[in-house]
């Protein structure tokens, strides 16, 4: 691939990797092709981890590198996502500028549509993408009066005229039309491009099971990630025949890739009537769905490939078996025209093509008139995702008349290709279009649509709903969404009057890194260059969820070319386990396994695709143990569980229940995490060879922790192992104990074969092994007064912990210490329980805990409001904490700020007139829906375990005046070094500049803490401070014989007059603790407050929805840095968004994990930013506890994510009011799509349920008028059981 030969070969390390299936963008690249005949030079942005090297022949290929670096000049595109704070971590920086700088290459003057559609390919898990938008947006605009965390005044101008030139070689070499055929040859594959028609037929007809690949979607991840071999692969790229194009409707060559088509389309539009593009319109809206930009700018995603897949949920397939296209296929026998229909495709990925044959065109017939064609689709995210369901629909009526003539009805996602309605059309040709004609519609499409209970993608329910909302849709032609995203507002304290202008404290400071890692300079783990004899190291897993190890037979791995060895739990020297809250866990298992995932052994070769070669043929047999345990029901009825089992209490619980006027029992199941950090975990461990000395260069949030770790596991001392950490690409929590596992692993294989060993985990096996957010079960029995007052609440959490502990304990702890969130609930009890399982091990993950509690909390809340037919918001502010009281663990706090968080956010976001219109907007609006929702959080700064608190730090200061600082703290994106730069800066008051932070590195600072619980700042701040300011003082002498003299005079002159300019910085941290026991304690410095509100609208048809807009205002002090502040808040806001809406783990029924990967796993992209984004830091706040003022931010707004949780709920309230539906109702997390669907109780869902023989859902539904569209009347409420 593309990726791996710029990476090793060249070593142009800019280009990331991130997924290896083009689902992130991190590798993004520009490809430039010359067109002879236009005399044109092409431009796209394309995945470098799915492009094969051997289809570049003739393009010019640009990197991040090759367009500006900070050592020669800067592109602007580069400068403008540095300086707007757009890169935080800064791995998906490379990317993105790829994407804009090729998008711009194209279009130099792009509209926000453009910018969005061009980055529509690339995630960010750290920014939130507001940042990225607004640097970007400066493309697009000139002024705003608005408020800025950067400046724009001082950008560098865009210059075409400045880009690199396209090499006039390859320009020659075009112009040649060499059409010779092109053979590689591998290890062990055969690539061919013939150079003709003629050639590609030969080759088809010699290697008929050979595939044919333009690009590399399909094969190459099928190579990929499921193991299948192809010793001969044809790829026709330089076969002219299949790229062409003619106006006789649109016949198009199979060869030509989406970007392609869609330009075609575009001015077929302009070319034809208007009535005549009814397809053609309908396909480009289409096209634009199919991956991102890098997918469909290159033959990667061709149309003839796309239909010849044949895959069931194809977003083309449905709408060109609709509207009536054909293809031409070719053999050597002759051609034949081919009609896409049902007929075509005749099952999962099988079409009625021979082997022999290639699809040479397609033609895509012009609309006739009287004609319709619309396609639809639902995806788990709007954009870059596999369709849920989708459809093509055309219908064509008599001249004059509603009558219909002709009609076809094509559905994606329903099967093992796509299926034709036909029963559904017999119903409807020759008859009017009008009610009672679609009515039998619906009727026959619930008959003629079954899924099965099993049926592959699950979600049968929603499924078999979508078949029946989207033909209403072709019906009602219902307006999409609203998608335009609107500049935001930033807003925070000017810095104190009277402060020194070189003081950066308290200012908006860009990312001290940022410009590096938007030109690909800057250097992650698997960045470093490979070392002399470097083995590579592939981690072999368990594919049993509970067994006894019989016999690990890795005889045929040692024969295969290239492997080295394999690493068994036997070659471990030293400890081969590690301890959390009193239990082990196993580096590597050798007797039995508890997961499917599992690390059993691992295989050390020569390259990366030895290794994995290796691993493949690692034999390891099973015997099955059959007390397996996946859910928490499981753990509960077997009580499994890892001890201990918190409780806490205050007042009387059972007193307070018996007094309330109400009592009401409810619970919410939150899904699972996935952390989905852009880099996976990295390794590089190089054994010194003299004393054990080993060097172990990695990505982690605690470097001493795995010094710790790899010691003990080698048998040696700690300070023969040295930990090095340059920065991470995100980490989010869990990049800390497993780390520390694989690390040591890594070692074991250092040690043994003495040779430097690099292990990089692929996307897959990251998500397999590492874990991520504990899924809950939340049950809750509350007690309220009819004015809204709750008198007594009793929770009950239980947290799928997995098969080993890891720190599941300490996050069920934390879950009780938050119970209370921001209400003053006088009688309260909370129990929590980590459940053992033999699913992958969770483990710490942003929140720790806290977003799981809170939204049990919040949820009671928003029952008691349902039970009470009053607004949530209501029963929130009666509740809350209002004067200065105790917790529940009876520590003492103000709640000025939080209230005043409260009452600013209501005010800001113009809460109470919004409110109205949203009623206003929902009584005029059957089938969408608004809601909205505000939340508030208190959220516990710091760690219960008064020694993490922690922290140390060393600062030299050498003779010309420049500044070295080395601290515990690692720079994973949330700007621990920047702020200690800014705090360097002012406790030693000299420029920014004057100071350098290289690494965390063990042999500068040990013993350190985690970089965790929002702390980071707070403790390695203060731990730098203190050297600062005692190297300040040792200089004061020096400044006060020569009160003019420069810094670096003053320097000079200490090192003359030996005055030691290196000091060590120590901050103890806050004597926190909590009493188990005594069920009390202080296990926080403080706390940070923070309320939000967002508003969305749904569709209650589909489940999809947009938020429209959120406000955020949260106090963090006196903020250190507004820009980094506000980007760790809009971060973590969106990462709440995901894990609250739209993030699913799942796995089999015996426990194998199916999401891994962006293609099965959905973060927020682009297209799930709030379209308004407004965030307000609250003004005249202070911190006593915490380093100038400040307040530890990471974390607490995740939990604002849910928001959009509680405002999608809202609108699904409403919809079920026009049902007839009222109270309460359980509504999980993640609120995707399917949930919000089946919640709304539409007349499709219902008749769904309805269909079943043997129902076995109770729902109670409201039973509509048929076809109810445009009806405003309402019939009788009917309730309807299901047992």
């Amino acid at each position: 691939m593309l990726l791996s030969f710029l990476r090793k070969n060249l070593r142009l390390t800019g280009t990331k990797y991130g997924c290896g299936g083009g689902g992130c963008g991190a590798c993004t690249v520009m490809v430039s092709r010359y067109d002879p005949q236009t005399k044109n030079i092409n431009h796209w942005s394309v995945n470098a981890c799915l492009l094969p090297v051997c289809q570049l022949h003739g393009a010019a290929v640009t990197t991040v590198e090759g367009i500006g670096s900070t050592k020669t000049k800067l592109h602007p595109v580069q400068e403008r996502i540095a300086k707007a704070h757009g890169s935080q971590c800064g791995f998906c920086t490379p990317g993105m500028v790829m994407s804009m700088y090729t998008l711009l290459r194209n279009n130099p003057q792009p509209t926000m549509e453009d910018v969005t559609e061009g980055l529509a390919g690339n995630l960010c898990r750290c920014t939130g993408y507001r940042p990225i938008v607004d640097g970007y947006r400066t493309f697009c605009e000139v002024n705003s009066s608005r408020p800025e965390l950067f400046s724009k005044g001082d950008l560098l101008p865009l210059d075409p005229t400045q880009d690199l030139i396209f090499p006039p070689e390859l320009m020659r070499l075009a112009e040649v039309k060499d059409q010779t055929t092109q053979r590689f040859c591998g290890e062990r594959m055969t690539w061919i491009s013939p150079g003709s028609l003629n050639e590609l037929l030969q080759l088809k007809a010699d290697y008929p099971q050979a595939p044919l690949v333009m690009g590399n979607t399909n094969i190459g991840l099928d190579m990929k990630f499921k193991g299948i071999f192809h010793p001969v692969i044809i790829s026709p790229t330089q076969v002219p025949e299949l790229e062409w194009f003619v106006f006789v409707g649109v016949c198009v060559g199979a060869g030509c890739s989406m970007s392609f088509l869609k330009s075609v389309l575009e001015r077929s539009i302009n070319d034809f009537p208007p009535e005549s593009t009814h397809m053609f319109r309908t396909l480009l809206q289409q096209i634009k769905l199919v991956g991102g930009q890098q997918i469909r700018n290159v033959a990667v995603s061709t149309l003839g490939g796309n239909i010849a897949s044949a895959y069931p949920n194809s977003d083309l397939t449905p709408i060109l078996a609709a509207g009536r296209c054909t293809l031409v296929a070719l053999s050597k026998d002759g051609r034949r025209r081919v009609p896409i229909d049902k007929d075509f495709f005749l099952g999962f990925a099988k079409t009625v093509l021979k082997p022999d044959e290639i699809v040479l065109s397609v033609f895509i017939p012009a609309s006739r008139p009287n004609e319709i064609v619309h396609a639809f689709r639902h995806a788990p995210r709007k954009e870059s995702a596999l369709a849920t369901v989708n459809a093509g629909m055309r219908v064509w009526f008599n001249e004059n008349s509603n009558v219909v003539k002709e009609i076809s009805i094509y559905y994606g996602g329903v099967g093992a290709t796509i299926l034709s309605a036909e029963r559904a059309c017999q119903q409807i040709v020759g008859r009017p279009w009008e009610e009672a004609t679609l009515s039998d519609v619906y009727s026959t499409l619930v008959d003629e649509i079954k899924l099965g209970p099993s049926a592959p993608g699950g979600k049968v329910d929603f499924r078999r709903s979508l078949t029946l909302s989207l033909f209403f849709k072709f019906n009602l032609a219902i307006q999409p969404l609203p998608k335009h995203i609107q500049p935001g507002y930033q807003e925070f304290q000017n810095v104190l009057e009277g402060q020194s202008a070189q003081d950066p404290v308290g200012r908006p400071m860009m990312h001290r890194t940022a410009l590096s890692q938007a030109t690909g300079e800057a250097v992650y783990c698997d960045d470093l260059p490979q070392t002399d004899g470097e083995l590579f190291l592939v981690i072999v897993t368990s594919s049993r969820p509970h067994a006894k190890i019989t016999h690990i037979d890795f005889s045929e791995a040692l024969k295969l070319p290239g492997v080295v060895d394999v690493i068994t739990a036997k070659d471990i020297p030293g400890k081969r386990f590690r301890t959390f809250t009193g239990y082990d866990e196993e580096l590597l298992a050798e007797d039995e396994v508890t997961c499917v995932g599992q690390m059993v052994c691992a295989v050390v070769a020569e390259s990366k695709a030895h290794a994995k070669r290796g691993a493949a043929a690692v034999k390891i047999s099973y015997e099955d143990l059959q007390d397996r345990i996946f859910t928490v029901e499981e753990a509960i009825e077997k009580e499994s569980f890892f001890l201990p089992r918190r409780q806490i209490e205050r007042g009387d619980v059972e007193k307070g229940l018996r007094e309330a006027e109400q009592v009401y029992e409810g619970e919410i199941r939150i899904g699972g995490q996935e952390h989905f950090y852009l880099e996976t975990q990295s390794f590089l461990v190089i054994p010194i060879g003299e004393e054990k000395e080993m060097k172990v260069y990695l990505s982690t949030q605690h470097p001493a922790f795995t010094q710790e770790a790899v010691a003990e596991t080698l048998g040696i001392p700690s300070n023969r192992v040295s930990c090095h950490v340059k920065r991470l690409g995100g980490a989010f929590g869990g990049k800390v104990t497993k780390t520390a596992i694989l690390a040591s692993i890594t070692a074991v294989a250092a040690s043994k074969t003495g040779r430097p060993v690099r292990c990089v985990l692929e996307r897959g096996e990251d998500m397999l092994i590492t874990g991520g957010r504990h899924p809950v079960w939340g049950k809750y029995k509350v007690g309220f007064m009819k004015d809204g007052r709750i008198t007594a609440a009793d929770f009950q959490y239980y947290a799928n912990a997995g098969n080993v502990v890891d720190e599941s304990v300490l996050v069920a702890e934390k879950i009780l210490l938050h119970l209370d969130n921001a209400y003053n609930i006088p009688n309260l009890r909370g129990r929590s329980a980590a459940c053992k399982t033999n699913l992958p091990s969770n483990t710490a993950f942003r929140g720790f805990g806290v977003p799981q509690c809170m939204l049990v909390v919040e949820s009671m809340i928003d029952d008691v409001a349902l039970k009470l037919g009053r607004l949530p918001e209501e029963i929130r502010e009666i509740n809350m904490y209002k004067e200065v009281s105790l917790t529940h663990y009876k520590m003492e706090f103000d709640p000025e700020n939080l209230v005043r968080c409260w009452n600013e956010c209501m005010k800001k976001a113009d809460f109470r007139q919004r409110r109205q219109a949203i009623d206003i907007f929902n009584q005029q609006n059957q089938f969408k829906k608004r809601g909205i929702a505000i939340v508030p959080i208190k959220y516990g700064i710091g760690f219960a375990e008064a020694f993490l608190n922690q922290a140390a730090a060393l600062v030299h200061i050498y003779k010309d005046g420049s500044v070295l600082v080395s601290h515990g703290g690692t720079e994973m994106g949330q700007g621990i070094h920047t702020k200690v730069q800014q705090v360097a800066s002012r406790e030693l008051n000299i420029p920014t500049s004057l100071i350098h932070i290289s690494e965390t590195s063990t042999q500068c600072v040990p013993n350190t803490c985690p970089s965790a619980a929002s702390f980071g700042t707070d403790a390695n701040g203060m731990a730098v401070k203190d050297a600062c300011q005692i190297l300040y003082n040792r200089l004061e002498p020096i400044r006060k014989k020569n009160p003019k003299g420069t810094w670096q005079n003053w320097i000079i002159t200490a090192f003359l007059e030996k005055i030691s300019l290196s000091a060590t910085g120590y901050y103890r941290g806050h004597d926190l603790d909590m009493d188990w026991e005594k069920q009390e304690g202080k296990p926080y410095a403080y706390f940070t407050y923070a309320v939000g509100c967002s508003e969305v609208e749904l569709d209650c048809l589909t489940g999809e929805y947009r938020t429209l807009r959120t406000d955020i205002v949260v106090d963090i002090g006196r903020s250190i840095n507004p820009s980094i502040d506000i980007g760790q808040i809009e971060g973590a806001f969106m990462q709440g968004l995901g894990l609250y809406t739209m993030e699913e783990l799942k796995f089999s029924p015996s426990g194998v994990l199916y999401t891994r990967g962006p293609s099965q796993y959905k973060i927020p992209s682009f297209c799930d930013v709030p379209l308004k984004f407004n965030v307000y830091l609250l003004a005249g706040s202070s911190n006593p506890h915490a380093i100038y003022s400040s307040k530890g931010i990471g974390e607490p707004t995740v939990f604002l994510g849910s928001s959009v949780f509680f405002a999608i709920k809202d609108a699904v309230t409403a919809a079920r009011k026009d049902a007839g539906l009222t109270g309460p109702f359980q509504l999980n997390s993640p609120a995707t799509p399917e949930r919000a669907c089946l919640a709304c109780a539409t007349h499709f869902t219902q008749m769904v349920y309805e269909s079943y023989s043997n129902p076995f859902v109770v729902c109670f539904l409201l039973s509509y008028p048929k076809n109810s569209v445009k009806k405003k009347k309402r019939k009788k409420e009917r309730k309807v059981i299901f047992k």
